[in-house]
């Protein structure tokens, strides 16, 4: 995937015509995804290297009114994903690991950045790191690591 599509990805949500999108009746597709990403910008996009900002919106406000560490972990994948594509990768597949390590928290209207890259992308598995962190300060809120495994293409 190029990296303009990657960027379309993480700022629009994708297209309407993915395959993948929601099948829970009422839903529209990737409506989980839009949810969380509405609001992003991709700030920079170079293979390998993503950087996006957002303003925390309430809706992913949790009960202490910081940012929901779903919507953190959510963020981690997302991003974390559409950093394989930077490299070229036509697919990214199914998540095996993922990992996020909470250091500190964001509050709404707080301009978050999210930073991914790409670790190791191989034949069958791709390694990435995303952090997010305060924008004004730099003071980093989550890291997280994100495994997947890559679809393998057939040579028949």
């Amino acid at each position: 995937m190029d990296l303009e599509s990657v960027k379309k990805y993480l700022e629009k949500g994708g297209g309407d015509d993915d395959k993948n999108g929601s099948t829970v009746e009422g839903l529209p597709l990737r409506f989980y995804e839009r949810f969380i990403m509405q609001g992003i910008h991709v700030d920079l996009i170079e293979p390998g290297r993503i950087i996006c900002s957002m303003k925390v919106p309430s809706r992913l406000l949790n009960s202490g009114n910081f940012l929901h560490g779903g919507a953190t972990a959510t963020l981690v994948d997302l991003v974390g994903s559409a950093v394989i594509f930077t490299l070229g990768a036509p697919a990214t597949g199914v998540s095996v690991e993922i990992n996020v390590s909470y250091l500190d928290a964001a509050y709404a209207g707080e301009e978050i950045e999210i930073e991914a890259k790409t670790l190791r992308v191989g034949k069958a598995v791709g390694v990435v790191s995303v952090e997010l962190r305060k924008k004004e300060t730099g003071k980093i809120i989550a890291q997280g690591r994100h495994t997947k495994y890559l679809a393998i293409t057939s040579k028949m």
